[in-house]
C-alpha cells in the first residue's frame, strides 16, 4: 500500500485479440503516449477506481471489456522534480489492471481533456512514447 507521500492510483491495460495495447496521446504533452489511469477516491476500492477511469477518460466499460488479470504488486515511481506538488507528493503508486476487448471493432472515446488520440500500438513502442519517468513501471508491467 502507498505512502502519504506517494498518490494511490490505477492503470489499465486494454489489449485486443491481436495482443496490442490501447494507448492514449497526452493532451498537454503532445507526442507522449500513455495509459488510462487515475487516482484512487476515499471509500473506492483500486477495482472500483480502474472501471470509474477508464469510463471517464475512454468511455469504455464492463459492456466493452473483460477484466483479464491484476499485476500481483503495486508498482511505484517518483516524479522529477519539476512534476512534483510542492513537496507533497513524490510520486505514484499503482495498481495495474488487464483488460480483453471483447470486440476488435471497439472505439474509445478519448475525453479531450486529458487524452487527444488514440491507438493500438505493440507494448514496446508504448514504453518507448511514455514519459521518461513513467517508463521503468511500463517496462515492469507490460513485458512480465
Amino acid at each position: 500500500m502507498p505512502s502519504a507521500n506517494f498518490r494511490a492510483g490505477v492503470v489499465a491495460v486494454v489489449t485486443n485479440s491481436s495482443d496490442l495495447v490501447l494507448a492514449f496521446e497526452r493532451s498537454d504533452v503532445p507526442g507522449a503516449w500513455q495509459l488510462p489511469q487515475g487516482g484512487i477516491d476515499v471509500g473506492e476500492s483500486p477495482l472500483e477506481a480502474v472501471w470509474r477511469e477508464l469510463g471517464e477518460e475512454t468511455g469504455l466499460g464492463p459492456a466493452d471489456l473483460d477484466l483479464i488479470g491484476e499485476h500481483p504488486r503495486w508498482l511505484v515511481y517518483e516524479f522529477p522534480d519539476h512534476v512534483r506538488s510542492g513537496g507533497k507528493r513524490l510520486g505514484q503508486a499503482q495498481r495495474w489492471y488487464f483488460f480483453r476487448a471483447l470486440s476488435d471493432d471497439v472505439e474509445p472515446t478519448p475525453d479531450h481533456v486529458e487524452f487527444v488520440a488514440w491507438r493500438w500500438v505493440d507494448r514496446a513502442w508504448l514504453v518507448e512514447h511514455v514519459v521518461g519517468f513513467r517508463r521503468d513501471v511500463y517496462l515492469a508491467a507490460l513485458t512480465t
